[in-house]
């Protein structure tokens, strides 16, 4: 007996206990089902039965809406888990109710959702029944992150572009996702004489995004929105910048709300710079502007604050500065893909297996004066999705092993971001009525 009944009003709990324990095998077996159509039929019943638990896909809007009013002293972080998906998503929840953490969001972008193998039903479906399995009952912040224009498609084909653009934000919300990430910074034209005309299609592309998602989104789900400025390993952001993509977006925006956060540009790089080693360059990151972009955003335009991408592999001293100057929301997705890598339980034949693999299907990517180590460390993302039933079959003891090392890097994450004692806010600022009901 699974521990719920399907019945024609949707999935029936009848022993909590036996439902949550159910998971593991209800999710191993959706995951690596190779027939689509069966596939996405055993996702959904994955994600109904963890959401009949408690774990509810929904909107971090009304929280960043308080954010807005007055920044609520705490940096909220989006983690992408590119491997190992749904243990390392338990962990991440097993360190949350641990500490009472409300705020924190799991997000995919669209190139990792190609190179990791998980489409959107699949990554929604897993992070809720992890939640689930952990038992955590509230609000789960599912969120497609850099839902990014191709520059040189969008210059080839605008239309057809922007249609794959529309196509993913079906599919993610159609599997629940409630925060989405529109990245058309890629299509700023620095040639252009005037900021608001460089900033011309990032706006009206964004704006057009905007009022589409605001077209399709359910009813009584407002889902939350962001921008990008800066191409994130480009030239670091400034105010005049910000107000001219803002006044550009306001000016094409159709349908209110608007974004709730706006991305930009500090000095990092997403997977940090890499060192002829093979180990990660100490970036300065200008706190500053990240202060005065954050501010400018919340005091003129109403939004919950400056987003900064490319973090996990700053050093661990500079955590504390992000809530300190009012940065909303940070993402953190390499730092966690090196631990994996580097950790002395993971096997060696299973690595060196993967590295192998990796030289051959893309040395198109080894360019010219790159080491070895430089061209493993840029490629190794793409080693999850060819081998992601061998990493989530890999033996139990290795996986709890990696898991307490990921477990102790959370721990630090949510104290230095201050998000420790959030659930009470999140609970009441988040859709409560709906989440009270579902609960």
């Amino acid at each position: 007996m699974n521990g719920f009944e399907i019945t024609q009003e949707g999935i029936k709990i009848a022993d909590t206990e036996k439902a949550r324990a159910s998971l593991d095998h209800l999710v191993y077996e959706a995951v690596f089902t190779e027939d689509q159509e069966l596939k996405n039929r055993r996702l959904t019943l994955v994600k109904e039965v963890a959401k009949a638990l408690g774990a509810i896909p929904a909107s971090i809007f009304g929280l960043y809406k308080e954010m807005a009013r007055e920044f609520l002293g705490f940096t909220v972080p989006a983690i992408n888990i590119r491997g190992l998906t749904y243990d390392f998503a338990r962990t991440v929840f097993r360190v949350a109710i641990s500490r009472n953490v409300g705020a924190v969001i799991f997000e995919i972008a669209r190139s990792e959702m190609g190179y990791t193998k998980q489409r959107p039903l699949e990554y929604a479906s897993v992070v809720t029944a992890a939640a689930a399995r952990e038992g955590y009952k509230g609000p789960v912040f599912i969120q497609g992150d850099h839902f990014q224009f191709n520059r040189k498609a969008f210059l080839a084909a605008p239309e057809k572009e922007k249609q794959n653009i529309i196509k993913l934000i079906n599919e993610a919300l159609e599997a629940e996702f409630y925060q989405i990430d529109i990245d058309a910074s890629t299509l700023v034209i620095l040639e252009k004489d005037s900021l608001r005309e460089q900033q011309h299609y990032n706006s009206l592309l964004t704006a057009e995004m905007t009022d589409y998602i605001r077209e399709h989104e359910p009813e009584g789900v407002t889902v939350t929105i962001g921008g990008e400025i800066g191409e994130i390993g480009g030239e670091n952001s400034t105010p005049e910048e910000l107000r001219a993509f803002m006044e550009e977006y306001l000016a094409h925006l159709k349908r209110k709300p608007g974004i709730s956060k706006i991305s930009v540009q500090t000095g990092t790089a997403h997977g940090g710079v890499v060192l002829p080693d093979g180990s990660v360059a100490k970036v300065a990151v200008d706190f500053d502007t990240l202060k005065t972009l954050s501010e400018i955003a919340r005091k003129e335009f109403g939004l919950a604050g400056a987003v900064q991408h490319g973090a996990s592999t700053l050093p661990d001293e500079m955590f504390h500065l992000f809530p300190e100057v009012g940065c909303c929301e940070i993402h953190l997705a390499t730092g966690f893909q090196n631990l994996i890598y580097d950790h002395p339980a993971l096997p060696e034949d299973f690595r060196q297996k993967i590295y192998s693999f990796l030289k051959e299907n893309f040395k198109n990517e080894w360019k010219e004066g790159m080491t070895e180590a430089q061209f493993i460390y840029k490629v190794r993302k793409k080693g999850f999705g060819p081998f992601k039933k061998e990493w989530w079959d890999l033996a139990p003891e290795i996986k709890e092993e990696i898991m307490a090392s990921l477990a102790e890097k959370f721990n630090f994450l949510f104290e230095k971001l201050k998000v420790v004692d959030t659930e009470k806010i999140v609970n009441e600022k988040v859709q409560p009525k709906l989440i009270k009901k579902l609960l």
